[in-house]
């Protein structure tokens, strides 16, 4: 979702590997997981290995994998009310961008398809507004969650981000609006649908479309104009699922929303290694504002491949 740097750490960054072993806050993720069809708590249970063995399976194959009903089903107004009493205090902001999120100006060949102006329209409630005691902060600070979330992702650990802004936000998309075609920085992204809108917003993407090797521009290029649909997969998502997600591959995006109603998503963010801080240029753009640990961590890029991202 973000740009990258790494920082020296910070509040809040945890180590699902380290504050699984000490004291987290597990009687309240079970009061707000379906622990029945999710049993988050023993690494043992039969049902959680085989959960665990599906998104591995699914996101080996498709880049994307779905839990669906991970909210206990009488929480879900909760988490729709909760989102929509934080949508107000969203940044809002209309932009032209391209599918890389790279300056528009960049030289490149004109048939690049970074070369495709798409209009963003989308908006975010940064972590700093959201409550401790919202159901997606339970979720989010959760070590058993986390150590969860590393297992499906087969990672030997995740940490939080120590970006005070980005680490876990609520994504708003208003009617007539969408989050338009574009590749994620980060390897993984776990999010959940928290509001659904009357019409459109559908989760569009195209597995593994490029890899850390190849940018595949032919392919990219055919999607950004409507001529790649062999490559686009399809999700209807349901408030309370759970979607983990590698985007840095996948091209994505959320398609327009119609209706009256406003699609919300909550973004967890997490990273393999620790005191993740997002650009000042990308922060400012999704939040409007920057933060000292921002400028801070300005010289200190991270990435895992040579992509043009």
């Amino acid at each position: 979702m973000i740009d990258m740097v790494a920082g020296s750490g910070g509040r809040g960054d945890t180590c699902a590997s380290e504050a699984a072993g000490g004291e987290d806050n597990s009687a309240a993720l079970a009061a707000v997981v379906d622990t029945d069809r999710y049993p988050l708590h023993d690494s043992g249970d039969p049902g959680r290995t085989a959960v665990v063995a599906r998104a591995r399976t699914e996101l080996a194959a498709e880049g994307c994998t779905v839990l669906p009903g991970f909210i206990r089903a009488e929480l879900l107004e909760t988490l729709r009310a909760e989102g929509d009493a934080l949508a107000p205090r969203a940044y809002y902001t209309v932009e032209r961008v391209n599918a890389y999120n790279i300056p528009l100006d960049t030289e490149l060949p004109p048939e690049h398809p970074a070369r495709i102006v798409l209009e963003r329209g989308n908006a975010f409630v940064a972590r700093d507004l959201i409550p401790s005691d919202a159901l997606i902060q339970v979720l989010y600070t959760s070590p058993l969650f986390q150590r969860f979330v590393a297992d499906c992702f087969g990672l030997a650990e995740l940490h939080e981000f120590s970006d005070p802004l980005a680490g876990l936000c609520l994504n708003v998309v208003a009617p007539g609006n969408s989050h338009p075609w574009h590749f994620d920085t980060n390897a993984f992204t776990v999010s959940m649908l928290t509001q659904e809108p009357e019409g459109g917003g559908v989760f569009e993407y195209c597995p593994n479309i490029r890899t850390p090797r190849a940018e595949n521009l032919a392919d990219v290029r055919a999607v950004l104009t409507d001529a790649g649909e062999r490559f686009v997969r399809r999700l209807r998502l349901r408030p309370g699922d759970l979607q983990l997600f590698q985007g840095r591959f996948s091209l994505h995006r959320v398609s327009p929303v119609t209706g009256d109603t406003q699609r919300h998503t909550a973004i967890f963010a997490y990273s393999e290694r620790p005191g993740i801080i997002g650009t000042v240029e990308r922060t400012r753009q999704l939040f409007g504002r920057v933060l000292t640990d921002h400028l801070a961590a300005a010289d200190n890029a991270v990435r895992g491949d040579r992509l043009l991202d």
